[in-house]
């Protein structure tokens, strides 16, 4: 699974590397290296215009959690952070989703944890690893997102109308990934961000074509900070080696 990861980069420097046209710097997040379940992440978008044959590339800032627009409460997007490849195509919490609104989620790393022996106590601890890009570069995980309306709130206009919501794609780990934990968050190469994002492409057998594991060799993974453990801490100390 996903269930922690860093998202450091800049609105300016994502808009750039993914070719993003729209942008409202109202939506601005301030960099993370503990995102957590429910909190606002950076999510690339393509939708199409009403009355209108063009199709715009977004950043824009989602809910982690995806919840599902028949959900009678949103908070059952604290159970759906993770969709697994072999299934994401035929869920029912997903499959909408799958057909018709994907995104991509950058990235710097993500956290995964194995449980440590202490020999000095006995007792098993759970040691948090950063697993990363080996040459440095922006995972882009694939994910899904979906709206939801509040039935407690009356008008569309209000703000607290609307609930958008994401979730991750994940795969089998590979490369060290798979020496820590056996599931991994599935990271698209750039040839086939436009396929992925075209909103207008609706064929399920070409998308999951799409969605293969990475080769060897990409990633690497480092025992970082305990304090990574605590979600309540964030800054880029918690990417300091375990000691």
């Amino acid at each position: 699974m996903c269930g922690r990861y860093t998202s450091t980069r800049s609105p300016e420097d994502l808009t750039r590397l993914f070719q993003v046209t729209d942008w409202n710097p109202a939506e601005r997040l301030s960099p993370s290296w503990n995102v957590a379940p429910t909190d606002e992440v950076y999510a690339i978008l393509e939708r199409s215009k009403r009355d209108a044959d063009e199709v715009r590339r977004e950043l824009r800032a989602l809910r982690w959690g995806l919840v599902p627009s028949w959900a009678k409460d949103s908070k059952v997007g604290s159970r759906m952070i993770n969709a697994r490849v072999e299934t994401v195509h035929d869920k029912p919490a997903y499959r909408r989703a799958f057909a018709k609104r994907r995104c991509l989620l950058p990235a710097d790393g993500f956290y995964e944890w194995e449980p440590v022996k202490d020999e000095t106590t006995g007792k098993t601890r759970k040691q948090p690893y950063f697993i990363h890009p080996t040459d440095g570069q922006v995972m882009a995980m694939a994910g899904l997102y979906e709206y939801w309306r509040n039935p407690d709130v009356t008008g569309d206009d209000d703000p607290d109308a609307w609930l958008t919501t994401c979730t991750i794609i994940t795969t089998e780990a590979t490369d060290a990934a798979g020496r820590v934990h056996p599931r991994m968050p599935l990271a698209l190469t750039p040839d086939h961000y436009d396929t992925w994002l075209d909103p207008r492409h609706h064929d399920t057998d070409d998308l999951r074509a799409l969605l293969t594991r990475p080769a060897d060799g990409r990633l690497d993974a480092r025992p970082v900070s305990m304090a990574v453990n605590n979600v309540r801490n964030n800054g880029a100390h918690l990417l300091d080696a375990a000691t």
